[in-house]
């Protein structure tokens, strides 16, 4: 049998809960595929079926749109129908380095080569989220302001890296600038003053 959970706009821990509640019943050969929004709901779901010995895979259907999916075999049947004996369901902490603003004041890393620049700045965004620590805020202004909204390739990572307690913030004099003030996709819009106190107050600032 094929079961469906719709944890969409749902914080941790509840997609993890209401899977357990749905995998409580299952019977081996089942399956049941979850629906999630944000990509450590994706995370907590799988570190569950690494616990609980399932069959788990992930597919990503839009940036803000996930699906995972498990399957319980004759092997996970005893984990999955014993839950006093599992961890309690834990999200994924919050490690950020306190104080530490990161500045995007351009869509492009470095210079020379636009594609180039464009593709570099992509990369480091990605590496961002894999980064044991991550920043406390990411601002962005002038060219950066195009890398949070819609259709920028970055989107989806910046979605991730706010998902996890990081504070986004995009000039909002930037966004007018380039006509993008209604496509802003992630974090908030800011303004100079703001930008300001964040740089003044900052124990670390990076700037790639």
């Amino acid at each position: 049998m094929q079961y469906q959970v719709n944890a969409m706009g749902k914080p941790c821990p509840i997609p993890v809960v209401e899977t357990k509640k749905v995998l409580a019943q299952m019977t081996a050969g089942d399956t049941v595929t979850v629906s999630v929004d944000n990509a450590i709901a994706v995370q907590n779901l799988l570190k569950m079926a690494g616990q609980k010995k399932l069959a788990a895979e992930s597919r990503t259907l839009a940036s803000d749109h996930y699906e995972v999916v498990l399957a319980l075999t004759e092997e996970s049947l005893s984990a999955a129908q014993t839950p006093a004996e599992e961890e309690a369901p834990a999200c994924i902490p919050d490690a950020r380095a306190k104080g530490t603003v990161v500045v995007l004041s351009s869509d492009e890393m470095g210079s020379g080569d636009p594609v180039l620049g464009k593709a570099l700045m992509k990369a480091f965004v990605y590496a961002l989220t894999e980064q044991d620590v991550l920043p406390d805020t990411i601002l962005l202004y002038n060219g950066g302001a195009k890398l949070s909204v819609e259709g920028a390739p970055t989107l989806a990572d910046l979605k991730l890296l706010e998902s996890q307690g990081v504070e986004i913030m995009t000039c909002g004099t930037c966004l007018n600038h380039y006509g993008l003030t209604e496509q802003l996709a992630v974090g908030s819009v800011t303004n100079m003053y703001a930008i300001a106190e964040k740089l003044m107050g900052a124990a670390r600032v990076v700037r790639p």
